[in-house]
């Protein structure tokens, strides 16, 4: 077997072992998982790279060209912490992508931790008290 042989082999031994990965161990090595296919067949789960983002499908689907994952909410989701070593900007999530208990974000020149599971809210907006901490 040629070296050539040999690394297609191993990186699909990683793209098997990668789809039990967690969100969080998955946006480190988002090179491992296939790119988005505009003729693919896509299971709730199956988790692409588009534009060197990685998203999670939300449902069941066979994708066409105009609905890329960037686009298309209601079927993908982009995994919103890629590095957790790395605290991020907070974006806005949708509804299926909210940010995890204990993820930190900065915005308006802050630090915030996330109080609650699926959090959708705004840190610092009047009523989230309860949903985001600021730490820094």
């Amino acid at each position: 077997m040629d070296k050539v042989e040999r690394a297609k082999q191993i990186y699909k031994a990683m793209q098997f072992q990668s789809a039990a990965l967690p969100d969080e161990q998955a946006a480190q090595v988002p090179a491992v998982f296939p790119a988005w296919d505009a003729a693919g067949a896509y299971e709730a789960g199956d988790r692409v790279r588009y534009a060197d983002v990685l998203y999670k499908c939300l449902t069941a689907h066979t994708a066409q060209e105009s609905w890329t994952p960037d686009v298309s909410p209601s079927l993908w989701a982009k995994v919103l912490i890629p590095d957790p070593s790395v605290i991020p900007e907070w974006e806005q999530p949708g509804s299926t992508n909210g940010y995890s208990k204990g993820d930190k974000v900065t915005h308006s020149g802050k630090t915030w931790e996330s109080l609650a599971d699926n959090n959708v809210w705004e840190p610092g907006a009047i009523g989230t008290e309860s949903l985001w901490k600021e730490v820094a």
